[in-house]
This record gives C-alpha cells, sequence and structure tokens, in this order.
C-alpha cells in the first residue's frame, strides 16, 4: 500500500491542542510540526508509535480504535486478548478468569495471542538455523519499529525477520479452528485483536509484509479494562477457560519476552523508542555483527508499556513476571517443545510482501534535485542558531532548515533570526534618523 494513503491510528484533537511543543520534541521520526498554534502530524513519516499519545497533556493526540459496538457487525465474534491484557489485574492469578470474562463482554470465543507467540517463536527458532542470515537479525513483532526502520534506517529491511506477528498468527488459527468446530463461513467470523498499541490498530489496516490482515479491528484496552474489572470478580470457578499458551508466550507482553522464548542467548533486547533509535544506529555502523538477534520494543517495559494499556506499566510488568512464574511451575514446557512443526508448516507465517523503504525523508525523488536541495539545505541550517528549541514549529533546525527547502516554512519563522533582523532594522533605523539631523 501506498504510503502516502496510509491509515493512521494516532490522530489529532485540534480542539484540545494547545500549540506547545511537548510532541514535536519527541517524535522519532520528526512527523509533527506546529504551526499557526497547532500541531500537523505529517502522515507521510508517522509511524503510529503513540509517543505523542503518551506525552500529551491535553489528550489533544488520540487513537482511532475500535469499540464494542463494532463487534455487532459479525455474525460470531472472536476476541484476541494480546498478553499484556493479563498484566491490567494485579490480583488475577489464573488467566482462565480473564479469558472467561471476555466471553461474558459478548464474544463467542477467545484465542490467546500468547498461544500464537508460542507458533511465532517455534518458527523464529526455525528460522535462525538457516545459514548465511544477516545479522543481527531484527525481530518484525513490534509494528512500529518495523516502521521506524523504514522510515529511518532502510538499509536494515533485509535485517527484519520475515515471520508475521503473533497477532497476525493467532488470527489465522482461530478462523480456522473456529469454522471447522461450527460448520460457519469465514466472512461471518469478525476476529478482534485487544490492544495497547495504535500501532497494532495501523497493522490491522496497513498490513506490514501481508496483502491482507487476518484481523477485522481492535479494541483499546483502556476501553475494554472498565467493562472487564467487574466481571471478573464474578466469573465462577467453572466458567474460567483453560489457558492453551506456554508460560513463554505470556512473557512476550514484557521486553525479553520474545528472546527468551526463542532461547537465542546471542540476543539484545531494548525497550523505548529512543533507545531502540540509538541500538539500530550501532547496527547501520555495523557495530553490533556480532549479534544473532535484535528485539526491539518501542514502548517502555514492552508492550505493557503501551500508550493504551490502563496499568502502570512497571506494575504491570511485575505482574505478567509472577504469572509466568506460576505458569512455568504448573507447565515447563517451552514453545519448541509445545508446538509441533506441522504447525508451522500448516499455516502461512512468512511474509508474502516485500517491506519497502519510506521515502518520507528524501528531499526529491530526483537524485540530482535532492542533491541540489541537500546542499541549500546546509547553506540554511549554517545560519540558523542550532538551538533545536522549537520555537518555529519544527523540531530540530536541521529539520526547520529542511522545511524552508521544500517549501513549508520561510527562515523569518525562527525567533532568533527574526529577533537578528529587528535588531538590525531598528540600528538603520537610528542611523537614518542621525543622518537626518
Amino acid at each position: 500500500m501506498d504510503d502516502q494513503k496510509r491509515f493512521h491510528s494516532v490522530r489529532l484533537n485540534k480542539e484540545l491542542c494547545k500549540g506547545c511543543t511537548n510532541c514535536l520534541m519527541h517524535c522519532p521520526t520528526e512527523a509533527i510540526r506546529v504551526r499557526k498554534g497547532r500541531a500537523h502530524i505529517l502522515d507521510e513519516r508517522c509511524i503510529d508509535c503513540g509517543e505523542c499519545i503518551r506525552i500529551c497533556d491535553y489528550h489533544a493526540k488520540v487513537a482511532a480504535i475500535d469499540t464494542m459496538a463494532d463487534i455487532k457487525r459479525f455474525k460470531y465474534k472472536i476476541a484476541l486478548p494480546a498478553p499484556t491484557l493479563y498484566g491490567q489485574f494485579r490480583n488475577v492469578q489464573d488467566v482462565g478468569v480473564i479469558l472467561a470474562a471476555l466471553r461474558r463482554l459478548g464474544f463467542d470465543e477467545v484465542f490467546e495471542v500468547a498461544r500464537g507467540a508460542d507458533v511465532v517463536a517455534r518458527a523464529i527458532a526455525e528460522k535462525m538455523r538457516e545459514p548465511m542470515l544477516p545479522r543481527p537479525m531484527i525481530s518484525s513483532a513490534c509494528p512500529a519499529v518495523v516502521r521506524l526502520i523504514q522510515v529511518r534506517f532502510p538499509d536494515l529491511i533485509p535485517n527484519i525477520v520475515d515471520i508475521r506477528q503473533p497477532m497476525e498468527v493467532a488470527a489465522q488459527i482461530a478462523r480456522a479452528e473456529f469454522c471447522k468446530a461450527h460448520d460457519c463461513a469465514s466472512e461471518d467470523v469478525g476476529i478482534f485483536f485487544i490492544t495497547p498499541c495504535p500501532a497494532k490498530m495501523t497493522a490491522i489496516h496497513s498490513p506490514l509484509g501481508q496483502e491482507k490482515s487476518a484481523v477485522d479491528g481492535a479494541i483499546s484496552m483502556l476501553e475494554i479494562y472498565g467493562q472487564l474489572r467487574p466481571m471478573i470478580s464474578k466469573i465462577q470457578k467453572e466458567e474460567k477457560l483453560e489457558a492453551t499458551s506456554t508460560s513463554y508466550g505470556i512473557g512476550w507482553a514484557t521486553s525479553s519476552g520474545e528472546t527468551k522464548s526463542i532461547f537465542q542467548e546471542n540476543a539484545l533486547n531494548v525497550d523505548g523508542i529512543q533507545n531502540v533509535i540509538r541500538v539500530l544506529e550501532e547496527i547501520e555502523n555495523n557495530k553490533l555483527n556480532d549479534l544473532a538477534f535484535f528485539e526491539g520494543n518501542a514502548c517502555t517495559g514492552g508492550c505493557v508499556g503501551g500508550p493504551l494499556a490502563f496499568e502502570n506499566n512497571y506494575v504491570a510488568k511485575n505482574t505478567i513476571r509472577k504469572l509466568v512464574s506460576t505458569y512455568k511451575a504448573q507447565n515447563p514446557a517451552t514453545p519448541q517443545q509445545s508446538v509441533p512443526v506441522s504447525m508451522i508448516n500448516k499455516y502461512p507465517m512468512r511474509l508474502d510482501v516485500p517491506l519497502e523503504e519510506n521515502m518520507a525523508m528524501s528531499l526529491d525523488g530526483n537524485i540530482a534535485r535532492a542533491m541540489e536541495k541537500l546542499n541549500r539545505m546546509n547553506e540554511i541550517i549554517d545560519t540558523l542558531p542550532g538551538y533545536d528549541c522549537g520555537s518555529c514549529g519544527s523540531p530540530t533546525c536541521r529539520a526547520f532548515a529542511e522545511d524552508i527547502v521544500l517549501g513549508y516554512a520561510n527562515e523569518m519563522e525562527c525567533i532568533h533570526k527574526l529577533r537578528d533582523k529587528l535588531q538590525s532594522m531598528a540600528e538603520q533605523m537610528v542611523e537614518v534618523a542621525q543622518i537626518r539631523r
């Protein structure tokens, strides 16, 4: 899909925006500008990481997500709870209670994304055995990180593991098993991911490495938490659903969960988008090619830190840790032991559409014109103060110079240059007045 037409979950509520530069200074792809007292999101650069949602004090950045009313479009409804959902309830020690509460909400079936993570872990473990792989291989699980690479680190696209996200694999299995068990048509089944992350909603509407997503929609954990909380305490013992994933699948909710599940010791896991950027820069400069695998999570702590999660990310991470410990004691099986090879051969595991560079940061499609603009940009940068204050409405002086070259801004929007210009004009006026005396 053309990036220019790509769906975005992250949106701006102009009525609430105060024109501050908080989001401007925190966007990892410089996708935000402030013009005429309001923020503007550059669609072609936005990776839907949700940093602006997290950082906005005025709640002017929002995520376009499905609601529970949307599941009524389908005759049959399946919930796909991300393992992060389990970390939202501090005192729940049995995942089956949460699964049963989801069914009470109106879903006909509940399928754990943690189980999809187990299958993906087995597929990645098999992938890592292939010879002559780029080093390090980079996880494809976080769509915000994949889009970040497309925008800022296109040379690393070949390093991305060509295995589908657990959400997608879980949806395929859930649909196939439900349709077989209930003898119903695939189009009658709606599959909804319970998400802590706006990037997942974007990945459903604008799939990464796939023609079409197997998921029909995404519902925010912020919305569903309030509905689940009172139900959980009412779930009877006989209502509880049995969890089918391993403890390793549940562990994908936190940073390093994926690495642990594929049993890759020669690996590095990093969380927080700015930390991920720093490591990707090291990889791009060939400083980490002794690593076999890199797991990057855009959110602090992993998916538990998603901007659409309810619980404090550190509390949620601790809850997940305790759940993993409990389930591992009950069933120590690894994904490699619990997922047969036939499973990863039965369903499409590999990406079937090449990941391509997002040209949003290029100055021009024509190399000669791009070089001319780059030279002009560097000339402008030399005249700017280099404060990166954001008062011009661009995140950095370099970004401001780029905006000038592309025709989106003019030099006098820099308050420091404007001040110098006004001071120079004032001095000239004084000189003229003195001469006329």
